[in-house]
């Protein structure tokens, strides 16, 4: 049998705004059930799904997660982001995020915590599946993004997560905000407890994601990935691919600069050679013209030199000629 639905009446025309937002249902609040005495079945299955409020479970206790200013979001952000190049360039480890809880058998009770940012190593003798709700391991890294809002949420990451993450093993624990003073850095050290991680020039180096880095000081100064490819302390795992290619353009941008140097050196040497052939053609020319010249120059000397002998010897043959027909005269008188 099919149900009948009655339409509501239209809105009549003069009717005003104000009078239409007032008939509009208040929008209803979640309650929040912070602090109920749950069972841990109970709460796997009506709480840790719970999307209006996040719900961790402390020894039989709900406990609501505290929310981040935008900013230390932004920090977290980035901090995501950066993981994510990393792991893109060396995947030896899964990023895990949408408040994927995990369990924790401490001395002090049972826990089930839903880090802001976690990382599961390859090498973690629980695999972590791609259908998994939940994490049934220890987590390599977990990440909180730190809530102000009340004393209480400062020392929930400060000191109580802390120490769980810390008797549970999880190896790294960062602590994110966004101010400097509350950002911290664990790490376990060989007696099971958390100690610093000592930043060198600045830098935090991990130890269960070897090759990731980062500066503290750009936690909070965010810089662009286009800034970073370039950083010697982020370049060899932020946009790799971008700077191969680049160092690939630059050689051979530089072969072709090469050859063309190559090729403008091997014309520079033609044209020299072409010039001095023809400085040797004109002087070979010159020498031509010189000798073709001075051989000139001799044949007219030699000419002169003949016609002026001729003109001896004729000069001669002429006053011998003269002083015979004076001789002859002379007998004849």
């Amino acid at each position: 049998m099919s149900q009948i639905v009655q339409a509501e009446p239209a809105q009549q025309p003069n009717q005003s705004v104000s009078s239409r937002a007032q008939s509009l249902p208040e929008p209803i609040e979640p309650v929040s059930h912070a602090g109920r005495r749950v069972t841990e079945d109970q709460y796997w299955r009506d709480y840790y799904l719970q999307s209006d409020i996040q719900y961790e479970w402390n020894n039989g206790l709900l406990e609501e997660k505290p929310v981040s200013d935008y900013q230390t979001f932004l920090i977290y952000h980035w901090l995501t982001r950066l993981l994510d190049h990393f792991l893109k360039t060396r995947p030896i480890a899964k990023l895990v995020g949408l408040d994927m809880g995990f369990r924790l058998a401490l001395p002090t009770g049972t826990v089930i915590r839903k880090p802001d940012l976690a990382v599961v190593h390859n090498d973690n003798p629980s695999v972590l599946l791609p259908l998994d709700c939940s994490y049934h391991g220890v987590y390599d890294l977990c990440i909180e993004a730190l809530s102000d809002k009340a004393r209480s949420g400062i020392l929930r990451d400060t000191v109580q997560k802390k120490a769980e993450y810390q008797a549970g093993g999880v190896p790294e624990y960062y602590i994110l905000h966004q101010a400097i003073e509350h950002q911290f850095f664990y790490t376990r050290n060989a007696r099971g407890l958390y100690v610093p991680i000592q930043a060198v020039d600045g830098v935090i180096r991990s130890r269960v994601l070897p090759g990731f880095q980062f500066r503290i000081a750009d936690l909070c100064g965010l810089p662009e990935d286009e800034a970073l490819r370039d950083d010697p302390v982020y370049a060899d795992f932020v946009l790799p691919a971008w700077r191969e290619d680049r160092l690939r353009a630059e050689a051979e941008a530089a072969s072709r600069r090469e050859a063309d140097e190559r090729a403008a050196a091997e014309a520079a040497v033609r044209q020299a050679a072409e010039q001095r052939a023809e400085t040797e053609a004109k002087r070979a020319e010159s020498e031509a013209k010189r000798a073709e010249t001075e051989a000139k120059r001799a044949e007219a000397q030699t000419q002169a030199r003949i016609a002026a002998e001729r003109r001896e010897r004729e000069a001669q043959q002429t006053i011998a000629d003269l002083q015979a027909r004076l001789a002859d005269k002379s007998d004849r008188r």
